[in-house]
């Protein structure tokens, strides 16, 4: 099915799924499906990498990722091992310095994937050379991240490039290589879209998810960065929809939480949250 071929279908497919809007998913609709997982800084019990990963365990959540050289691989690998926590990727971030030893990395402790920023457009860096310059990079560590069978993801963040699924899904596509996908971050977009509509045109490049809240009228009431000073399932992401296109798309891997941490209680209300949305493997009440 080529590109034009999908948009009409997926299209038709979420239009039909409107007649039933007030029809939700199964709450257990994506057990073993989508596997639950936060963000490694956001564990704020315990001190070792194995007393975090054990709360981890405990609260029934499936993986961790850390951002690179935040903490002793090794003894993260070690501490997955004992507790059956996945290290299920590694966050770069927003410099491709060292790119390759991240992918090597990833592959050492069992990763599936790299998380890269494709830089940032400004008054300094205008949008058609960040385009060329971070394909360029990208292709480059894309070759590097097949060559070890790790997926190089692009996420979707505030810097001022790929505004609409439409750009993104052409930038992945013109790297032309099957490791490189989306990392789909559902709250960063909410600023100025809707997270149900770049789904189903993203489809099948979107490899893990980064799971946040945003509340727009807290950013028009309070400052623009107040949007993400929301709990998950309170503010003006449709969590139904999410759910919705994800299922049309049957999409299945990581959902990582991302937002702010703190001790097990604090984590096991996050744990919860994400349940409730019915975005990870759950058979809880929802949030509406």
């Amino acid at each position: 099915m080529n590109r034009r071929d999908f948009m009409i279908t997926a299209g038709a497919a979420a239009a039909a799924t409107m007649l039933n809007a007030h029809q939700t998913a199964n709450a257990g609709e994506f057990t073993g499906k989508i596997k639950k997982a936060v963000k490694y800084g956001m564990i704020k019990e315990g001190t070792t990498p194995l007393e975090k990963l054990q709360v981890l365990k405990e609260l029934g959540f499936d993986g961790v990722e850390p951002n690179y050289k935040e903490v002793d691989m090794a003894e993260l690998a070690k501490a997955s091992e004992a507790t059956g926590v996945v290290v299920h990727g590694i966050v770069k971030g927003w410099s491709f310095d060292e790119i390759d030893l991240c992918i090597n990395e990833a592959k050492i402790i069992g990763a599936t994937s790299v998380l890269i920023v494709a830089g940032k457009v400004d008054e300094n860096m205008p949008y058609a050379r960040n385009y060329t310059e971070t394909m360029e990079k990208m292709k480059q560590a894309g070759d590097h991240a097949a060559s070890r069978e790790i997926h190089l993801l692009v996420e979707n963040v505030w810097n001022n490039f790929l505004l609409s699924p439409l750009e993104m899904a052409r930038y992945i596509d013109e790297i032309g290589n099957p490791w490189v996908g989306a990392y789909f971050d559902v709250g960063n977009l909410v600023r100025n879209g809707w997270p149900e509509h770049w789904i189903p045109i993203l489809g099948k490049r979107i490899v893990k998810l980064d799971i946040k809240e945003f509340s727009t009228q807290k950013m028009n009431d309070e400052g623009l960065w107040k949007g993400f000073d929301v709990e998950i399932g309170e503010g003006t992401i449709d969590w139904g929809a999410v759910r919705r296109e994800l299922a049309l798309l049957d999409f299945q891997g990581w959902a990582t939480a991302e937002v702010g941490g703190g001790d097990k209680n604090r984590l096991a209300d996050i744990a919860a949250r994400m349940d409730r949305c019915s975005i990870c493997n759950t058979h809880a009440e929802r949030l509406y």
